[in-house]
């Protein structure tokens, strides 16, 4: 009998930059986890993906950080990840998410589809958690991942519309629904300092979106203007009198201008006198016990705008992608604005609107916030089978 497994996490990370890709890591750990322990095993966790410049997420003394994916030294023969990856019992891919695609451009996907073939052809058993699947616009990518999600231990979709992606690219027999695993994030709420009367408002401002995507120049296709829109919103927040506006970044980073949530709420933060910034946190934790605390919250950060629903706070999230439309709808939840199909007007208004509808908004979190539940337990249970066959 073996009591003690080892456990590869594949485009998980302790340093990223992104705190929604932190708080998947810290989410899937806390699931596999409880799973371990109603198995009857300890699992030590291993981890490869993204190294950012955050410091290291201190989980529990059975975290190290993996050696990093390297294409070029497993042709050279010289690569320490096949050897750490052969070292494992089991792997969970989480693809970071939503990286799992071609839309962010070809060495994105050529990274994700090696690592995963790495893994297979090493003989580990190979799980893609809950993750948007696709889409692969690219015949070539459109096969290709097929072809290796078919020989994949399980492919989890965390939303119906990318598991009826994966049906249409017939992968069927060995796919599942769950739902985005940072519902599980731990938090203690931070009740927000505000003037007697006012409506603590939060806004997460993309600071991608901001930048118009990598390229500069909309590259998600958005029928938006989204930093027509967003200045829009903070004119009429303020103009009602009865806000208490702090814009709440989610990814921070120096390295990626474009990226960079922090850099461009500090920009509006100029422009808006009375809007105030959140402070630059360190952990998915953190900024979830902040965001927790907002009477309502808005943004185009999809990991932001769980920390706030999961929390119950009443929220309308704004989509680049079928990332958002997918995870919200299938939790019953439609209240979200899709960039690439209204204008700002439209968009405006559907911000306002939740605003005014808070306790009719809150009873829909609530609601969506059981159905996740649901959700998470199904895919935690296929987990616990996972280790207890190992053991």
């Amino acid at each position: 009998m073996k009591n003690e497994l080892v456990v590869g996490l594949l485009w998980h990370s302790l340093t990223s930059d992104n705190l929604g890709v932190l708080a998947l890591t810290a989410s899937q750990i806390k699931i596999i986890d409880a799973a371990a322990e109603r198995a009857g095993v300890t699992v030590n966790y291993r981890i490869f993906g993204t190294v950012g410049e955050k410091p290291v997420l201190e989980l529990n003394n059975r975290c190290e950080v993996g050696a990093p994916f390297k294409p070029k030294r497993i042709l050279l023969g010289q690569s320490e990840f096949l050897k750490q990856i052969r070292e494992c019992d089991l792997v969970f891919d989480i693809g970071e998410g939503d990286s799992f695609t071609d839309i962010y451009g070809g060495v994105r996907f050529v990274l994700q589809i090696a690592s995963k073939i790495s893994v297979l052809a090493c003989g580990r058993p190979l799980i893609l958690s809950p993750q948007t699947i696709g889409p692969f616009e690219k015949g070539w990518t459109r096969r290709l991942a097929s072809m290796v999600m078919s020989r994949c231990r399980r492919v989890y979709a965390r939303d119906h519309l990318s598991k009826a992606y994966l049906t249409s690219l017939n992968v069927v027999s060995n796919s599942g629904e769950a739902i985005d695993v940072a519902f599980r994030l731990p938090y203690t709420k931070i009740d927000q300092v505000r003037a007697e009367g006012k409506i603590a408002v939060g806004i997460n401002v993309s600071g991608l979106m901001f930048s118009g995507g990598y390229t500069g120049t909309n590259q998600f296709g958005l029928t938006v203007d989204y930093p027509v829109f967003i200045r829009t919103l903070l004119t009429k927040l303020l103009e009602r009198g009865d806000c208490a506006v702090t814009l709440v970044p989610h990814v921070l980073t120096d390295s990626i201008a474009a990226e960079d949530d922090y850099a461009a709420s500090l920009v509006l933060a100029k422009e808006f006198p009375g809007v105030s910034v959140a402070p630059r946190f360190s952990t998915p934790s953190e900024a979830k016990s902040y965001i927790a605390g907002f009477d309502f919250f808005s943004g185009a950060r999809m990991h932001a705008c769980i920390a706030a629903f999961s929390s119950g706070v009443p929220v309308v999230p704004i989509a680049y992608s079928r990332k958002f439309i997918g995870l919200f709808s299938s939790v019953g939840y439609d209240v979200v604005g899709d960039c690439r199909e209204i204008g700002n007007e439209a968009l405006l208004t559907m911000v306002l609107d939740g605003l005014d509808n808070l306790p009719a908004l809150r009873v829909r979190v609530e609601e969506g916030n059981r159905r996740a539940v649901e959700r998470l337990a199904g895919y935690e249970s296929f987990v616990e089978r996972s280790l207890a066959e190992l053991r």
